[in-house]
């Protein structure tokens, strides 16, 4: 198997200050890519970009709301002043609220709406002149296992999940003569700070474990390699699909 090398490259990632983001930069990082960091927790995200620091890979960050035009506009702009180039982006921001669907509001709706889908939209519709022309390019939209199931209190959640899949497909069908690829990632039970919580309430780790068939929580860097692989030559042909990394919680 031929090492993976994106060298030359330039990514956009998202809600890159920890967790699954801070995984994908450094996966990204570790193969060559230059990195656009953005998200809105200034402390973590430059600890973020230390740690690329420390591992030789070049990086700039950059405060960004996604939920705001011109904020994502500024930052798309910047990237490509400074890097030259723009290839790949990773729509990993995200937010979620668990309440019953009739209990929210419409503020709490448009905040969870606004930051897993509309933010997608506009990180796409900034970064996609920048990507067409030059044979290759990669869109990556984080999405979750809720964009294939919904639980009680994951309702609104799961329909801005549903929303960014099918933004996905759209992106590839319309992209794919550019050479641009749309792919999403839908993680099950990852193990991050988010879901810290989780994991040390032993009744409620126990009851996710016993409905995960490979009984274990994944890992951030397992989602990193894996958009390493979509980034890659090797998955040129890979577009408008979802790939679910859940320990077979889908499969029941």
């Amino acid at each position: 198997m031929h090492s993976i090398d994106l060298t030359g490259r330039v990514a956009v990632i998202t809600g890159a200050s920890r967790g699954i983001g801070r995984a994908i930069a450094i996966a990204l990082g570790g193969a060559g890519a230059s990195l656009a960091l953005s998200d809105v927790d200034a402390a973590q995200l430059e600890r973020t970009r230390e740690l690329l620091g420390a591992a030789g890979a070049r990086a700039q960050t950059y405060h960004c709301d996604v939920r705001d035009q011109a904020e994502v506009d500024a930052m798309v702009a910047q990237t490509v002043a400074h890097f030259g180039a723009l290839h790949i982006l990773v729509n990993n921001a995200g937010t979620a609220i668990r309440k019953s669907i009739h209990e929210f509001s419409l503020e709490e709706w448009r905040k969870v709406m606004d930051t897993n889908l509309t933010g997608p939209f506009l990180l796409s519709r900034a970064c996609i002149p920048h990507m067409k022309g030059r044979g290759y390019g990669r869109i990556i939209n984080i999405t979750s296992v809720m964009a294939h199931v919904s639980s009680p209190g994951r309702g609104i959640y799961s329909a801005s999940k549903h929303g960014l899949l099918g933004l996905t497909r759209g992106l590839a069908l319309e992209l794919a003569g550019d050479g641009i690829t749309a792919v999403a990632i839908s993680p099950g039970f990852i193990a991050t700070d988010l879901t810290a919580p989780l994991r040390a309430d032993a009744a409620k780790n126990q009851a996710l474990m016993d409905q995960t068939p490979m009984r274990r929580w994944g890992s951030a860097e397992e989602i990193g390699e894996l958009a390493l692989y979509i980034c890659s030559e090797g998955a040129a042909f890979m577009t408008g699909n979802d790939v679910l990394i859940d320990g077979g919680w889908c499969a029941q």
